[in-house]
């Protein structure tokens, strides 16, 4: 039975590109969202998958709405 796991390194690859469009550094997104710096960094390489909290700290971090991160990750899955 096939069962779908979402891709780590696509989630990562996403809000990388996101920080990186509105200019700011993983020290100053962390800060914003109130997440570890190091933790945002293994989000972004794909180590670990955020949380729907910590998603939700970095869209308000980014000034963008969640769905829109979630629409672009489907949007590389298809």
């Amino acid at each position: 039975m096939y069962v779908p796991v979402l891709d780590s390194k696509i989630v990562g690859d996403v809000i990388a590109d996101f920080r990186r469009k509105k200019g700011v550094s993983q020290e100053v997104l962390s800060g914003l969202a109130d997440i570890g710096r190091t933790h945002l960094s293994a989000i972004e390489r794909g180590e670990r998958k955020p949380t729907l909290e910590t998603l939700y700290r970095l869209s308000n971090a980014l000034d963008v709405k969640m769905s829109d991160i979630v629409r672009e990750i489907e949007n590389r899955i298809d």
